[in-house]
């Protein structure tokens, strides 16, 4: 198979645009209980018989805890200049505050080095979903604890690191733990309850703004950023049902978290929406969520189209929009004018100093061929359209920073356990070997084409 590509490249980007892939600890780490590792709430949640797809949980994942130095060479081969992994939280604190685990801290303190060491530049992201079990126990994120538990984590965290690593995300996709953690229950900690989904979303908010003060005292010339997972949300016909469904589920995902982060405090529709007396919201809890940032991260992956469920289909004006056949092995619409789309909107209504993709990508039904190889031309595909909408919004004037693809590996994909594979590179799971996609050489070509 050749290696090198030039169909299809997507040039124009600036010269110190960031290029980079992304992981997150208990998705690929592995070594769930080792040298001293305390539970988190997802070791707990896998090891709950029905919860995760065939019974798979990330004990041993990709062995990343292991096998970094040959993940940060081969991360190197293929020309990625930066890395945005997860620190694991129960792994720097067994119990979530107290104790430091040495061991976990000296881990992710050569991994730092080893990237570096490759000229690869790390973008750690403090929390990606795994709470420790511990202060799951004492009431998890719908107690303000919690949140100050993170703070002092985060502490120790870029006290230890901040000297070498300046980019720091403090929370991935908020909305995510609040709402699939505590309300669905598709995720850990697994339940359904209203009362804590909205007591969760604010307390995560606030372990974000209490952290931010934490990181620049620590880390001089910090980089710092939250990520959240946004989406256009488009109603299914010009009903005012459909209308009003776009801004609730608009509302819900999007303005919920963004509007506190900027110091607007919690949409007011969406106050009245949840019925809920939040008298957990101390006086300066919204001055603290409103911390200044240097930048905001926005995963996108699909688009919503709202259909109101709260009046019958037959007195519903007709649907005139709808989902297109092109979706991912996740079921997820391919979309990517969306992409310009939660830029353009991002920018114009938030204003945020910069904005990084830190997260877009696809699963797909990835098979290694008789040659060995695992050609991928569909990822290509998405990746290729995705770029081409983030240079649209460049040269409209809006502040992208950086492309983080997701993923590096393929690994445990949460509910759906080793079932998707989202990678740019494959990993056979029986004996953990990696190969890169065809898709990872031509992520390399299109980087190295935007940085000659």
């Amino acid at each position: 198979m050749n290696h090198t590509f030039s169909e299809g490249i997507v040039v124009g980007f600036p010269k110190d645009f960031i290029w980079g892939t992304a992981t997150a600890a208990y998705q690929v780490e592995g070594a769930w209980d080792a040298d001293g590792k305390g539970e988190s709430i997802w070791d707990r949640f896998s090891h709950t018989p029905g919860k995760i797809e065939n019974g798979d949980t990330g004990d041993v994942a990709c062995d990343h805890y292991h096998r970094y130095p040959q993940d940060v060479d081969l991360m190197a081969s293929l020309g990625f200049p930066a890395y945005r992994f997860s620190i694991s939280w129960p792994r720097i604190l067994p119990q979530g505050t107290g104790e430091i685990n040495q061991a976990g801290l000296d881990f992710y303190s050569a991994l730092v080095d080893a990237l570096l060491a490759a000229d690869i530049e790390p973008y750690p992201t403090l929390y990606h979903w795994d709470l420790p079990q511990a202060l799951q126990d004492r009431g998890g994120w719908p107690v303000r604890d919690t949140a100050k538990a993170f703070a002092e984590y985060t502490h120790i965290v870029t006290r230890h690191l901040g000297d070498r690593v300046k980019n720091w995300m403090t929370l991935n996709e908020p909305h995510v733990s609040a709402v699939v953690g505590y309300l669905q229950g598709r995720h850990a900690p697994g339940h359904q309850d209203m009362d804590e989904m909205v007591a969760a979303s604010h307390h995560l908010l606030m372990a974000h703004g209490l952290s931010v003060p934490a990181i620049r005292a620590n880390v001089p010339k910090a980089n710092i950023g939250i990520v959240l997972n946004l989406f256009p949300v488009h109603p299914a016909s010009n009903s005012e049902a459909d209308t009003q469904q776009a801004r609730i589920i608009d509302g819900a995902v999007n303005r919920w978290f963004l509007d506190p982060l900027v110091g607007r405090g919690y949409p007011e529709d969406m106050l009245q929406e949840y019925g809920r007396e939040m008298n957990y919201v101390l006086e300066d809890d919204l001055k603290t969520i409103a911390a200044p940032l240097d930048f905001l991260g926005i995963n996108y992956y699909f688009r919503v189209i709202a259909r109101s469920d709260r009046i019958p289909e037959e007195e519903n004006e007709p649907q005139t929009l709808f989902r297109s056949d092109d979706v991912t092995e996740m079921g997820w619409e391919v979309y990517p004018p969306g992409l310009y789309e939660i830029l353009e909107r991002t920018h114009r209504e938030y204003d945020f100093p910069a904005l990084m993709i830190t997260e877009n990508g696809a699963a797909l039904d990835d098979q290694v061929d008789a040659s060995g190889e695992v050609d991928d031309p569909d990822r290509i595909r998405y990746v290729g359209a995705h770029l081409r909408e983030a240079l649209r919004a460049i040269q409209d004037g809006i502040p992208l920073r950086g492309y983080f693809h997701w993923t590096f590996v393929d690994n445990f994909e949460w509910g759906h356990g080793y079932s998707k594979r989202f990678g740019l590179v494959y990993v056979d799971y029986e004996t953990l070997e990696r190969i890169p996609k065809r898709s990872a050489y031509w992520y390399r070509d299109v980087i190295a084409k935007n940085q000659v």
